[in-house]
């Protein structure tokens, strides 16, 4: 029983490092980082029955061993709640230094949330067809606010573009998040986009441009207002709104969300690894037609960086600090441009995360970015546009 117990407890003291380090360059690893950063309030409950177990049956050397790993584990899969405190006691005052209005939001950290998680009406959704390219239909789920039809005032729309790698995911991915803020009074659609390696890049970016026409065509049929989109894209799909948002120079963007995406290609294929998780220069190679050598325009092109300058719109800027996939340099060195151009910006860097830190939404990582969004929102949309 002993021996059992050792081994039993070596499990979750293992999968707990995945809060303090970087998880290896495998997939599953990545993906386990997200349940011991993103759940380990729940994980917790095992080291604490084995602790338990191990002072009933064992005793002496036997008991210490497991009752330091058990210790241990519990420790580090908690880990994740106590930095999260600590982040949301500071946070809405950074907030509002850096984006100035104090509107309405969400509590910024709730522990009982994380385990009676949050309530999300539903809402209507219906699927249009914005635009054919290459007789291609591309695809919007477009998410109404329940009382849309019956106000005065057209609701602003925060337009979700998906991550993947750009070769794969589509327009449903983490569509919890688009009832919810739904059903705080946002319009949403949540767009799709041609895919690598058939479709290379600049199709990705006129595809979220095409979607934002067919959106402002529309605005009346659908009740929102023209004036006031929101990008926000994950991953890959952070790269893309971020080069829409400050290339298109629209002043009816009023602000980029851009989460643990990568804003310098030239610089995301110089740090990449040939045999990391995703195996990210293969990746970028088909997305931009070949090697930074071969397509310097495209790169060029494809990084949010060049375009950046004092009329960029306001940014959020989502990362964890121990993302396997997109390394959070990006995200210092996007603020660090947008400081040096004055763009009013808010980097929430959180210490214990991974890539995809908000499959959770209730989660540590989840609901700091429940918090940071809305309130971004709030800020960048409060003006709207005359009916």
């Amino acid at each position: 029983m002993r021996g059992i117990l050792l081994l039993l407890s070596l499990l979750p003291a293992i999968v707990s490092l995945l809060t303090v380090g970087r998880a290896p360059d495998w997939v599953w690893t990545w993906k386990l980082a997200i349940l011991a950063g993103e759940y380990g309030h729940w994980l917790v409950l095992l080291p604490v029955g084995l602790g338990l177990l191990a002072c009933l049956r064992t005793t002496g050397v036997w008991r210490m061993a497991i009752l330091v790993l058990c210790a241990g584990a519990a420790g580090l899969f908690l880990r994740p709640v106590f930095s999260a405190r600590r982040i949301a006691a500071i946070l809405p005052a950074e907030m509002k230094l850096a984006f100035g209005r104090d509107e309405s939001a969400p509590a910024v950290f709730s522990p009982g949330r994380l385990y009676l998680g949050g309530h999300t009406p539903r809402v209507e959704v219906t699927t249009h067809v914005f635009a054919r390219p290459d007789g291609q239909e591309l695809k919007l789920d477009f998410y109404a606010p329940p009382f849309a039809k019956d106000t005065t005032q057209r609701p602003p729309c925060l337009v979700v573009i998906h991550g993947g790698g750009w070769d794969s995911g589509d327009r449903t991915q983490l569509d919890g998040w688009n009832y919810r803020w739904a059903a705080r009074g946002w319009a949403v659609a949540s767009i799709e986009y041609r895919l690598a390696p058939h479709w290379q890049w600049p199709a990705p970016k006129e595809d979220a441009l095409a979607a934002l026409a067919w959106l402002k065509t529309n605005a009346g049929h659908l009740n929102l207002d023209a004036s006031r989109f929101v990008l926000l894209g994950r991953s890959a799909g952070a790269q893309i709104a971020e080069v829409v948002g400050y290339a298109a120079h629209d002043p009816a963007i009023r602000g980029v969300v851009a989460c643990y995406g990568p804003s310098d290609m030239a610089f995301a294929y110089q740090i990449a690894d040939e045999n990391d998780a995703i195996k990210s220069p293969s990746l970028i190679r088909a997305y931009l037609g070949g090697t930074p050598e071969r397509q310097p325009a495209r790169y060029d092109d494809a990084s949010a960086l060049r375009y950046i300058g004092p009329g960029s719109p306001p940014t959020l800027i989502l990362h964890g600090s121990l993302d396997t996939l997109t390394s959070p340099r990006h995200a210092g060195r996007l603020a660090a441009r947008l400081a040096a151009a004055g763009v009013p910006h808010y980097y929430l860097s959180l210490p214990w995360a991974t890539h995809g830190f908000d499959y959770n939404p209730d989660g540590p990582g989840g609901q700091l970015a429940d918090y940071t969004i809305t309130r971004f929102l709030n800020s960048v949309t409060a003006s709207p546009a005359s009916l």
